[in-house]
């Protein structure tokens, strides 16, 4: 006996599957864009080799920048973008999986930014060769990941789980 009832325990429901498999989407996706990114930083002095070259035949016509710093420039900050990016969509689905109905409308937006960035760090990232196909295979693979990770976090039983949540909290 007690004089006091212990605190009730809250439930915890668990993730609807097609929230699960959202997650699991997005995650996959996440490995893929980081794994690119680990890859580019291994190979960063080939990468970073090339992109000399090409801003030393730019910086001859232009003469704006040692090539040196312009190459450091435009590799660093694609690669900062993308992590950027990749980190605010990781945010966002992490404020999904709490229920917060308005952060897969968050998702759309960053998710279609992904795609000009990776345009954009494409020119600066991408080796020439079979590494380059890789790079653009695994990118290819993490938007079209997300993008299902996206739409299934849209149909009516995720929706369903979503706004259930609210009605708890």
């Amino acid at each position: 006996m007690s004089w006091s009832a212990p605190p009730p325990i809250p439930a915890i429901p668990s993730l609807p599957r097609i929230v699960r498999t959202a997650r699991t989407l997005w995650v996959l996706s996440f490995l893929a864009g980081l794994t690119v990114l680990a890859g580019s930083f291994v190979a960063r002095d080939s990468n970073l080799q090339r992109l000399r070259a090409v801003v030393a035949d730019a910086a001859a016509r232009g003469g704006v920048a040692p090539a040196g710093t312009a190459a450091d420039i435009v590799f660093w900050g694609s690669m900062g973008a993308l992590l950027l990016v990749t980190l605010l969509e990781a945010l966002a689905l992490a404020a999904v999986l709490s229920r917060r109905p308005w952060a897969r409308w968050v998702l759309l937006p960053l998710l279609a930014s992904h795609l000009p960035v990776l345009l954009l760090a494409s020119v600066f990232l991408v080796p020439t060769g079979a590494a380059g196909s890789y790079v653009v295979m695994l990118w290819v693979a993490g938007v079209a990941l997300a993008f299902g990770g996206l739409v299934l976090l849209f149909l009516p039983p995720a929706g369903a789980w979503l706004h259930q949540g609210r009605s708890l909290g």
